[in-house]
């Protein structure tokens, strides 16, 4: 005896149309596709979690330099600016990090933000961070940064300002390589 699906399961009836199991099988698997999720919000110390009424909607990884600049007669490295590439998981390029602090994307879009937390969680990598929005704007070609409401630096390696020690010559030019991870948070709809 030969089987098919159409002899196991019969015709489905789906509203008034009689469909075969085949069919009916395309449409459950088609309906059943989950939706694109959110990015998991990380896991960070308690003073590094925006406010409630937020959440994860992109993650950066990003590759580049913090940049220093000595000054002799303090014997300091001061941070004049970040300068990174900022990558999807798949490895494609989204966007810029560099002075302000600014996150620029691809479609134009663009977050500046002034820290609101610091955590060290290794001496040498640069701080994990909680930034909160100071300006936004959509971009000539899409808005993916517009709604940015926080961003966290977490998962860094790297990009500690040089020592005090090497701080000899007022002006002299540092350049750190870094990576981290930029979670950016958008208000939740209610």
């Amino acid at each position: 005896m030969k089987l098919s699906l159409t002899s196991l399961l019969g015709p489905v009836v789906v509203g008034p149309i009689v469909v075969g199991p085949v069919v009916c099988a395309a449409v459950v698997g088609a309906l059943a596709v989950p939706a694109h999720a959110a990015p998991a919000a990380p896991e960070v110390p308690s003073t590094l979690v925006p406010p409630a009424g937020n959440q994860v909607f992109l993650e950066a990884h990003a590759t580049g330099v913090q940049i220093y600049r000595c000054d002799a007669a303090t014997g300091a490295w001061t941070l004049v600016a970040p300068r990174a590439n900022l990558y999807a998981d798949n490895g494609q390029l989204i966007g810029t990090h560099f002075g302000g602090p600014t996150w620029r994307a691809r479609d134009g879009s663009y977050v500046t933000a002034t820290k609101v937390d610091e955590v060290n969680l290794d001496p040498t990598a640069v701080n994990w961070l909680l930034l909160a929005m100071k300006t936004r704007s959509a971009g000539a070609d899409g808005d993916r940064l517009a709604a940015t409401t926080y961003i966290q630096r977490t998962a860094t390696t790297g990009g500690r300002a040089p020592a005090a020690s090497e701080c000899d010559v007022t002006g002299e030019i540092a350049e750190i390589a870094y990576t981290a991870d930029y979670h950016f948070w958008k208000a939740t709809v209610a």
